[in-house]
């Protein structure tokens, strides 16, 4: 008997102790004490009742007197009692005297009542135990098969999906396809030397179609495919994870070859030299070295590939990044333009489109979206077009969508008329300084409608093309275009509010890894301060280096303040040049609440 079938055994015997105790109490503090008790007189009050003629019938046991008692008058009111039976050698005499009918009564077994004293106790705890069992075992997860899998075995043809169903990802699906070919055919492989890959992480951004790549590889593989979150292997209990890992692999074993996949896997995978206090061996490290034990241990696992998927690369502990590990890491990246492209198509497959409605145009100008979002952009359209009682989805459905996802839902609220007159100089500001300068983003629209993240305008800019790095001229042009709001309210107001918040926080970003990142400022130089794991997909986790010098960490402090008044400086300098134009946008943003690019073209004429 093993570790863990003992503490199964020792659970379900402490269980059983209770039951037994909770049993004894019944019996023998309720069901004994109500039956002997009820109607309970004592022995002068039964004499009384017999002298006076009241008992009309005695039943003898062997340590109780059982009577029935009735007066003349009262025939219907029939009452019984019951007497502890004393030594009386004259009863028998005294109930022959008395006219009073009696009978004695065979001695039985006092078996029955001490059983039922038992059963009826343990009845209810043995129901409860066995729908509380039945209830825990659905799914495999009951307390007997804790320790089991939870991974889920599915076929092919069940999920529906192919490679084919997935777009804006070639370079994954490729390195995806040669491992279900190696599979398939592993001598076309093994004929040169290539050994089969342990291995392969799918790293990449939320949304960008990891998980959608995982049920691909299984709707096109001839393999059993198991797939399970990394969250499903921990518990409360110690040891749980560990003896699932070992359960998930001894059934791969058993169907290789075949395909594992772990979504979210940094769940357990975290490095162990965060996790926990120092010197703790906590239920996540335990699995984590089943896992890393399985997955290129002593024991070989021929056959069975391990697929994993995760946003937080950076987590990972190096022991599971090696090779002979997952020895392939592909990066699903966000899409590019054709990738967009053909998500779009892929998404609008079942969707009635509009003559006006160009798909190439919207993939041009969704730079930086992820499959999910192209995903919730048709679904949105198609919802706005059902709403408008539209007969196809148009393309204003789609720059709506698009709006409701970059900006939120916009909110039905008035605003004061000096609110509104701030808020229309301060997005009219942030979309001049975009205009009047050549290497921004173009502007699409701008609003002051209210909208439900917080903000009370926003100005939309809208890429051409995808943008793989950037300038130090473009950055500076970028944090120019985030402070013209503000800028705008100092020029026109002479003062700022708390509009500008979130622009602030967006510019000291990027400014200060200009300075700790990119080498961008000749006071500090080109050198990296920076943590070397200092951002990851989900953004920023880290700081600056632990070897960083306190007259090194003031120079960073001022070199950002001086890069973020620089960009403050230059939209200043735009706006009053301009500040005609800008006076024209804000009025007519205050008077018809949006205005597009081309309305800001015919204002502003050719940037300066």
């Amino acid at each position: 008997m093993d570790k863990r079938q003992r503490k199964q055994v020792q659970f379900s015997a402490v269980y059983l102790i209770i039951a037994l105790v909770v049993a004894w109490l019944f019996q023998a503090l309720i069901f004994q004490p109500m039956v002997i008790r009820w109607s309970e007189v004592p022995y002068s009050k039964f004499l009384e009742d017999l002298d006076a003629g009241n008992i009309k019938e005695v039943q003898l046991t062997q340590d109780r007197i059982l009577y029935t008692c009735c007066s003349d008058a009262e025939e219907k009111n029939v009452r019984s009692y019951n007497v502890v039976r004393v030594d009386d050698p004259d009863l028998i005499e005294r109930l022959v005297t008395a006219g009073v009918t009696f009978a004695g009564e065979a001695p039985t077994n006092a078996a029955l009542p001490m059983l039922l004293g038992w059963i009826i106790p343990l009845l209810p705890l043995v129901l409860i135990w066995f729908f509380y069992l039945r209830r825990m075992g659905q799914g495999g997860a009951g307390v007997m098969s804790i320790g089991k899998s939870r991974a889920k075995e599915i076929q092919g043809e069940r999920t529906g999906i192919k490679f084919a169903d997935v777009g804006g990802v070639d370079e994954a699906s490729f390195e995806l396809q040669e491992i279900i070919a190696f599979l398939k055919d592993p001598k076309r492989f093994t004929r040169l030397g290539a050994k089969l890959p342990k291995g392969v992480l799918l790293v990449g951004p939320p949304g960008t179609g990891k998980t959608l790549l995982a049920k691909a590889t299984a709707g096109e593989a001839d393999v059993p495919f198991f797939s399970i979150s990394g969250s499903d292997f921990v518990e409360m209990f110690v040891g749980v994870g560990a003896a699932r890992v070992r359960d998930l692999f001894e059934q791969a074993k058993a169907k290789a070859p075949c395909i594992v996949f772990i979504d979210e896997i940094d769940a357990i995978g975290q490095s162990r030299a965060t996790v926990g206090a120092i010197g703790t061996n906590d239920e996540r490290e335990q699995t984590l070295n089943q896992l890393l034990s399985e997955m290129d241990g002593f024991e070989s696992n021929q056959g069975v590939i391990i697929m994993a998927a995760t946003n937080r690369p950076e987590v990972l502990d190096q022991a599971l990044l090696r090779p002979g590990r997952f020895d392939r890491q592909v990066q699903v990246g966000l899409p590019t333009e054709q990738g967009r492209l053909e998500i779009l198509k892929i998404h609008t497959k079942k969707v009635t489109l509009a003559e006006d409605a160009h798909l190439d145009r919207i993939a041009r100008v969704t730079a930086g979206f992820s499959g999910a979002d192209l995903a919730n952009i048709v679904n949105e359209a198609a919802l706005l077009a059902v709403r408008s009682e539209h007969a196809a989805v148009t393309m204003d459905d789609f720059d709506l969508a698009i709006e409701r996802v970059v900006a939120g839902l916009q909110r039905k609220m008035r605003l004061k008329p000096e609110v509104r007159r701030r808020v229309a100089y301060h997005e009219g500001g942030h979309a001049l300084v975009a205009y009047l300068q050549p290497d921004t983003d173009p502007v699409h629209k701008v609003s002051i409608v209210p909208t439900s993240k917080g903000a009370l305008g926003y100005t939309m800019q809208m890429p051409d093309e995808d943008t793989y790095l950037l300038s130090k001229r473009e950055l500076e042009e970028r944090m120019a275009v985030m402070l013209g709001g503000r800028a705008a309210e100092l020029l026109v107001f002479e003062d700022t509010s708390t509009g500008a918040s979130n622009d602030l926080e967006r510019v000291t970003d990027i400014a200060r890894r200009m300075v700790t990142e990119f080498g961008m400022t000749e006071a500090l130089g080109p050198v990296r301060y920076a943590n070397p794991a200092s951002t990851g997909y989900l953004g920023q986790i880290g700081g600056l280096r632990q070897d960083i010098s306190p007259e090194t960490a003031r120079l960073i402090d001022q070199e950002t303040r001086n890069i973020v008044e620089g960009a403050q400086r230059n939209a200043l300098q735009l706006l009053k040049q301009h500040r005609q134009a800008l006076d024209v946008i804000a009025d007519t943003l205050q008077e018809h609440e949006v205005i597009n690019a081309e309305e800001i073209a015919a204002i502003v004429g050719s940037p300066a």
